[in-house]
């Protein structure tokens, strides 16, 4: 059973607002951002016998984060992870914005934010762990994946009816982009 359900909530529904009232908020985000391990991973790291630290990725979440640059969306990536292996892909989605190895994930925030020159208000984040709160708190459009940790799931606007690494990052993009008549 999903954290989601055991909390009460079932997949796709959202905690703090109604799903209409998030639909709302959908049509003004212009910038989309992600954290890695548990959005686009599900969390799994298996290791090598030469000690090489190995992820999955979903094909599928790579195509929307395509579409979304291709619709004039901003794309954001804020991790604090430090895989090679992670930003080679997302480099080769073309994703420009990468922010990995990052200690202080709202920092990094309000400075992407500044520098792209847009405001909290027309961003949505995913995130699935507790070092995703400070941001979830900021954005307009806070969301995670349906396998993410009890605080985070209760701090969100929107949570995704599928898994980190399964989907989750296509979903909120394709409803967002079809909210936009973008899709």
């Amino acid at each position: 059973m999903s954290r989601s359900k055991q909390n009460g909530y079932t997949n796709g529904e959202t905690t703090n607002s109604s799903p209409m009232n998030v639909y709302e908020k959908f049509n003004d985000i212009n910038t989309l951002i992600f954290d890695v391990d548990g959005v686009f991973t599900n969390s799994d790291i298996l290791i090598t016998e030469n000690g090489d630290l190995l992820r999955s990725m979903s094909t599928q979440d790579g195509l929307a984060i395509k579409k979304a640059m291709k619709q004039g969306f901003n794309v954001a990536i804020i991790t604090k992870g430090n895989s090679k292996g992670v930003v080679s892909r997302l480099e080769g989605l073309h994703v420009l914005d990468i922010y990995s190895a990052v200690d202080d994930k709202l920092e990094v925030f309000n400075s992407y934010c500044k520098k792209k020159n847009v405001t909290p208000a027309q961003c949505l984040y995913m995130g699935d762990d507790l070092s995703d709160l400070t941001v979830l708190k900021e954005v307009l459009v806070a969301s995670c994946p349906n396998d993410a940790v009890v605080e985070v799931i209760n701090a969100c606007d929107y949570i995704s009816p599928y898994k980190g690494g399964k989907g989750c990052v296509r979903d909120v993009i394709e409803r967002v982009l079809r909210l936009n008549n973008k899709w």
